[in-house]
């Protein structure tokens, strides 16, 4: 997945770092260059909502650790359980996929417990799954409401109608890696993670013609995220904020 898609709609404090706001992004209002895009628009629109519903906890603890991404969350952990996996690799459940030009690396993939593997299996498909609905240019991209359902529905789609109305897409490959995963009490799993998006720049979808620009380091962006397990026991990303340029995850 590129630059920042972004929902809201769960409680969740994120880490307490310049440029978040009680675990929304703010601030940035120049557009990005290469892979970065949109991401000042949609964090507003998730501040507005946020700020209106009420669903925003008090910020995290800004004290200490900066460097390493923080975990902490408005729930408590679970105890460690055993539980089924999900059912995504169910019959007639659609599969995300993305052209030979581009590719979404995940790292952190197996924990060895079947439920947090199932979790993080899903994480991936949702991201993939908007990338997905990018490249076929489409908001009925069938992988897209599977894998995301909600008000995360309605801030994918709105990112994804961003790249149809601007007629682009992306080319090389983005690699998704630390992702740090917590079982909730309520039921719900976090999942924080970085991502890297140096090796990959966007597209003309109509001319083919690759914006080459570099980023920087704004090319690193911390995810907060929260995932919902739905009766057909797939893990369902209800939640994400972004933090573009985190300290956490550059080397």
């Amino acid at each position: 997945m590129v630059t920042m898609w972004l929902a809201w709609g769960f409680d969740v404090s994120a880490p307490a770092e310049a440029g978040w706001s009680c675990g929304v992004r703010v601030g940035d209002t120049e557009r990005p260059r290469g892979m970065r895009t949109r991401t000042a628009r949609l964090a507003a629109q998730a501040a507005a909502v946020g700020a209106a519903l009420g669903l925003l906890s008090a910020c995290g603890s800004s004290g200490g650790g900066k460097d390493k991404i923080n975990t902490g969350q408005s729930g408590k952990p679970a105890a460690s359980t055993t539980a089924s996996p999900s059912s995504s690799a169910a019959a007639g459940a659609p599969t995300p996929s993305l052209p030979v030009s581009a590719k979404d690396v995940f790292e952190d993939q197996s924990t060895g417990d079947a439920t947090k593997d199932a979790v993080l299996a899903d994480n991936a498909k949702a991201v993939t799954a908007i990338d997905d609905a990018i490249f076929k240019q489409s908001l009925k991209a069938p992988a897209l409401n599977y894998y995301l359902q909600g008000s995360a529905l309605v801030g994918a789609d709105k990112y994804v109608k961003g790249w149809i109305d601007s007629h682009e897409d992306w080319v090389g490959k983005v690699r998704f890696f630390n992702r740090k995963l917590t079982m909730m009490s309520d039921g719900t799993a976090s999942v924080i993670y970085c991502s890297d998006e140096s090796k990959a720049n966007i597209k003309d979808a109509k001319t083919g013609k690759v914006d080459t620009s570099s980023g920087g380091g704004a090319t690193y962006v911390l995810y907060n995220t929260r995932l919902t397990k739905n009766k057909q026991g797939v893990w369902q990303t209800t939640f994400m904020v972004s933090q573009r340029g985190a300290r956490q995850c550059k080397p």
